[in-house]
């Protein structure tokens, strides 16, 4: 009888540690919290396919933005695309720790331009650090899970 509860109690351990690990996932949705750390900008679906991750803007959030905004200081394929809909991340894949999601880029739509991104889930997956570098620099921004 004691096997058995050792055995149940070990079972119960690798449940909930497998939870935690696919709580732990970028994929889902986000509110983006502007850098002041107050402002709600947007919600981003990031999705996972085939182990890279990509981010596309599904609703804004900030009342001063416009509706029909388009990204028209984007300089590649997303020129004059409209902000929503818009694919701000892409091409994240995780790291050898398996801490992070990296190796891809991140896009301003309101400057246009373009950063290399990680991104990692904290505080047990309930919120995302979102990472935009140039060189040595990097802005961070905290995301609230919404799904």
């Amino acid at each position: 009888m004691r096997i058995v509860k050792q055995l149940a109690v070990a079972a119960a351990a690798v449940v909930i540690h497998v939870g935690a690990w696919a709580q732990a996932s970028p994929a889902g949705l986000w509110k983006t919290i502007d850098d002041d750390g107050k402002t709600e900008k947007s919600l981003v679906r990031i999705t996972d396919s085939g182990g890279v991750l990509s981010g596309r803007i599904e609703k804004l959030l900030d009342p001063t933005a416009k509706p029909d905004a388009v990204c028209d200081k984007c300089t590649d394929e997303r020129k004059d695309k409209p902000v929503l809909g818009l694919t701000i991340l892409r091409n994240l894949k995780q790291s050898a720790d398996g801490e992070w999601w990296e190796g891809g880029d991140v896009t301003d739509p309101n400057n246009g331009k373009t950063y290399k991104a990680r991104v990692r889930t904290i505080e047990d997956g309930k919120k995302l650090q979102m990472r935009g570098y140039v060189g040595p620099f990097f802005r961070t921004q905290t995301w609230i899970r919404v799904e």
